[in-house]
């Protein structure tokens, strides 16, 4: 009986479709939002959906939980933007327009009212499938669309940290969809993976948020990567934030204008990070470790200071090695006061004279003077680097 009076029902198609059109308005108001999806295309896809039921109702295609014209349905109401609870309240809809045309028919035809009711059980279950697989179309597609969107926003970070941006339109196109401003003054942290296979940093992007700062955060191979945009922000106040989330080694490039500078910025806080020594926990500016940001980036150049500055010292027992070079570093930070070197040595002045005297017959030259203060401020560096595993 069921499928006898679907049959009949199919002639009525595009009678139904427009009956369920004036329906979604009716109770569906919001339709009139959502301005992708244009008249013709929502009458297109009931008549294509009132269709499928009574296809299946009547027998001409089989029943199934993935339905091909539902599927298509959601698809792409899912790319028009219109929300899933509307689609599956159109969708019931669609069945009482479908439940009452059957009915009419039957009375038509004179059928027994009870074959009628059995008849609803089998509409809904029809309907009920329809409805599956236009939920799992839906939330595929907008898996995809994410998928890409991630994909896209990844892309054009990239972009960013290769330096593109110095094309202005790109800048601005980009700025636009990331949601950043294109000019005014950025940061740029890096924050290394960590043994567990996360990040230097966790919740960074929410911290900042509360602050009222806007961050873009990108996962690379080995490392995450931040685009802090101040605005009217300090710096100091984006960095503590981070700093009570480190849980690595981080480090952050100085203030840069605009992201014209975003792939400048972030050679500058790779290396930075290249400053830290393995394993320590810390978020670390450019600006706190010049001499040994130069050095990082000339390792050759820093190992021949080392040796040339150092390079009989260090063939010294530890012992006295270790104690000259305490000595040389304690003098040096004491603005070169060997009264002060040995209140900090415990020790007395003329035991840092002797030892003063010692290093400048090993090392061959003078201590005093800008260049020798230069140069053995950027020796110790190098040495601290290289006991750290730098």
């Amino acid at each position: 009986m069921t499928r006898s009076l679907a049959e009949k029902c199919l002639d009525d198609v595009p009678g139904l479709a427009q009956r369920l059109m004036d329906a979604i308005f009716t109770d569906n108001p919001e339709w009139t939002d959502y301005r992708p999806v244009p008249r013709e295309d929502l009458w297109e896809g009931c008549a294509n959906y009132l269709a499928r039921a009574l296809h299946v109702l009547s027998g001409r295609v089989p029943r199934g939980e993935d339905d091909s014209v539902a599927a298509a349905i959601g698809r792409r109401r899912a790319e028009q933007g219109v929300p899933l609870e509307v689609m599956l309240r159109t969708f019931r809809l669609g069945g009482r327009i479908l439940w009452e045309a059957l009915v009419e028919r039957a009375h038509a035809d004179k059928v027994d009212p009870d074959a009628v009711l059995g008849a609803a059980t089998t509409m809904w279950t029809v309907i009920d499938a329809l409805s599956s697989a236009l939920s799992t179309s839906y939330r595929n597609t907008e898996l995809e669309q994410l998928r890409s969107d991630d994909q896209r926003r990844h892309a054009l970070v990239e972009d960013l940290l290769g330096g593109r941006a110095r094309d202005t339109a790109f800048a601005q196109r980009t700025a636009k969809e990331l949601d950043l401003p294109t000019s005014g003054p950025y940061v740029v942290v890096v924050a290394e993976m960590v043994p567990d296979g996360s990040f230097a940093l966790r919740g960074q992007q929410a911290a900042l948020a509360a602050l009222h700062i806007r961050s873009v955060w990108q996962v690379r191979a080995d490392s995450l990567v931040g685009l802090i945009a101040l605005e009217q922000h300090d710096e100091s106040s984006a960095l503590a934030a981070l700093r009570q989330l480190v849980r690595g080694r981080a480090a952050a490039s100085p203030v840069v204008n605009g992201l014209a500078e975003a792939g400048m910025a972030h050679e500058l806080a790779l290396t930075a990070l290249g400053t830290s020594a393995p394993g320590a926990v810390e978020l670390v500016s450019l600006q706190q470790r010049y001499p040994e940001a130069l050095l990082v980036q000339s390792p050759d150049l820093a190992r021949r200071l080392l040796d040339d500055q150092f390079g009989e010292i260090l063939a010294l027992q530890p012992k006295e090695r270790d104690m000259l070079l305490e000595t040389l570093a304690a003098w040096l930070e004491e603005n070169c006061s060997t009264a002060n070197a040995a209140v900090r040595l415990h020790c007395h002045r003329n035991t840092v004279l002797n030892r003063l005297h010692r290093i400048t017959t090993l090392i061959g030259r003078p201590l005093h003077g800008r260049d020798s203060y230069v140069a053995l401020s950027l020796a110790l560096s190098a040495l601290r680097m290289r006991t750290n595993g730098l």
